[in-house]
């Protein structure tokens, strides 16, 4: 499988060893870490860019091998965390953390704006 599709993901890729030393950051991973030091990070521990209460969760995930997820806002920016380990060969190999920003909710529910017509059309939802 060729890798490169995750170059330009528009989320944060970063992959780890199997003791938590970055190996890879797409290009979303590297702008998201860029006040730690984006690209310069590979060859560093996660720990170095995460809080101790992350690395607590990222070592659980090293220990056990089960995925963990999660919800964050900072700067009023929500995003979904997604932590999982990855395998070469059927063997344990690290950790992949992929990070995507969540949309918010429109403040107005649509449903609000709906309406159904005397012909039962349907309109406002789209």
């Amino acid at each position: 499988m060729s890798t490169g599709w995750v170059k330009e993901l528009p989320i944060a890729v970063t992959v780890t060893d199997k003791i938590g030393n970055i190996i890879e950051m797409n290009d979303s991973s590297v702008q998201t870490f860029e006040k730690y030091g984006g690209k310069t990070l590979i060859g560093k521990n996660v720990a170095d860019i995460h809080s101790e209460r992350v690395c607590e969760k990222i070592t659980k995930i090293i220990e056990t091998k089960t995925a963990n997820s999660y919800t964050i806002e900072k700067n009023g920016v929500k995003k979904l965390v997604y932590q999982t380990p990855w395998y070469h060969n059927g063997e344990y190999a690290g950790l992949v953390e992929l990070s995507m920003t969540m949309p918010g909710l429109p403040k107005k529910p649509a449903a609000e704006m709906m309406d159904i017509d005397n012909d039962g059309k349907i309109t406002g939802l789209f």
